[in-house]
């Protein structure tokens, strides 16, 4: 019993989930000290419904790690954890964006608002990251590194336009599923007139850009904590 606890709690540590959590931890409790000062639940109660969706792409890439380990050989059984991971993505980063949001309102100082919203983007980029890198060693394992490379760049170009469609074109990762002729209008006609749709293509370019960064930060980080024998 005592090794499967130590299992587990190697594999959570694995996942990043205890910083994971203890940055979400706070995100909320700068939440609920915003309402207590203001008292007012309104005012960025859509950081709360973002940051839950921004879990999303870590727990479906938590499943498909669990599989990955259990099961390293039935490499058909992460088509779903995958494709549910790859679609709800983008709503990781995508907390970013509510700085758009931001502006100096009665009771609470600015100050306190930028670093609110810093805290829920940075834990929203943290998960991100951490689930982009464990689908890119899944990847790894069954296509070596320079494929695994494709991938990730792959999947923060999407993520990219994945935030435009979701800040500009109000589209969910759900719309998928409901509505993909129209998502798919939504990304042919900048493609046909990109002269006059420039504002698409520099944000998904800068963000996709911006998201490489950050997770290529990240991730040296992560390889600078290994020690020399593991390579």
């Amino acid at each position: 019993m005592q090794k499967e606890i130590v299992a587990i709690h190697r594999f959570l540590s694995g996942q990043a989930f205890y910083a994971l959590l203890l940055s979400t931890a706070l995100a909320m409790a700068m939440w609920f000290g915003r309402v207590f000062i203001s008292l007012n639940l309104a005012i960025y109660r859509n950081l709360i419904w973002n940051l839950i969706l921004a879990w999303l792409p870590y727990i479906f890439s938590f499943f498909a790690a669990g599989l990955h380990r259990l099961f390293p050989r039935y490499w058909w059984l992460l088509i779903v954890p995958g494709g549910l991971w790859l679609a709800f993505f983008p709503n990781a980063p995508y907390i970013v964006t509510d700085f758009l949001h931001l502006a100096e309102r009665p009771h609470v100082p600015l100050w306190y608002d930028i670093l609110l919203l810093a805290t829920f983007s940075w834990t929203g980029i943290f998960l991100a990251v951490v689930s982009l890198r464990t689908m890119q060693e899944i990847v790894r394992s069954y296509l070596g590194s320079l494929l695994s490379w494709m991938f990730v760049g792959a999947a923060l170009g999407l993520s990219g336009l994945g935030i435009y469609l979701g800040r500009f074109q109000r589209w969910n990762s759900w719309d998928l599923l409901t509505h993909p002729k129209t998502i798919l209008k939504d990304i042919a006609i900048p493609l046909i007139n990109p002269l006059n749709n420039i504002g698409f293509f520099a944000f998904t370019v800068l963000f996709t850009a911006f998201l490489l960064v950050c997770y290529l930060t990240f991730t040296s980080v992560h390889r600078g904590d290994r020690p020399e024998s593991d390579g």
